[in-house]
């Protein structure tokens, strides 16, 4: 019986560490003018939620007990809570205040891939996000159960993908270079 290819992740799928870097000033330098599309976008980067998932977030998601987001899951994957950075959490929540609805982002889909394709670093894609999380979160605490519980993964298999993308760079580097 024949399976199923595994996903490969490469480059072209998750923000290089330059890229990162250059969205991130770009959010940071018009957060004030353009709130709400620059939160999608940071809200995205630091939940590892994808692009639906952020957009089902309701303002009763919003914790400030502590300062975290509750993350519907898509595609079979579990919910989860995912704590913020207190910056981000305060002028998200107010942001949300400010809406007066029940959902903090009351977009289309294709709305906010327009509003990705404004701010993106790179052509690469808003799923990029949520890659780029997932190895930045292993990389800092290699806890590939930590990595499988922020993105609601059901099965760790599926996390694997960022051990072993990051280990095998890490290796390829050492041996190589």
């Amino acid at each position: 019986m024949a399976t199923a290819p595994r996903y490969q992740l490469n480059k072209n799928k998750y923000l290089l560490a330059p890229e990162s870097e250059r969205l991130r000033k770009i959010l940071t330098d018009f957060q004030d003018k353009d709130p709400r599309n620059c939160l999608m976008i940071w809200t995205a980067l630091r939940t590892g939620a994808r692009a639906q998932e952020v957009l089902n977030i309701q303002r009763a998601d919003l914790n400030p007990y502590d300062e975290s987001i509750f993350i519907r899951g898509l595609k079979g994957s579990n919910d989860r809570e995912i704590p913020v950075h207190s910056d981000l959490f305060s002028r998200l929540h107010r942001f949300a205040e400010s809406q007066g609805g029940t959902s903090v982002f009351p977009i289309s889909y294709n709305r906010l891939y327009q509003v990705w394709e404004m701010y993106r670093p790179v052509p690469k894609k808003f799923h990029a996000l949520r890659h780029t999380f997932a190895i930045e979160l292993y990389q800092k605490t290699k806890d590939l159960r930590l990595v499988q519980v922020a993105l609601g993964h059901r099965n760790i298999t599926n996390t694997m993908v960022y051990a072993d993308y990051v280990y095998s760079q890490q290796e390829l580097r050492k041996l190589i270079l």
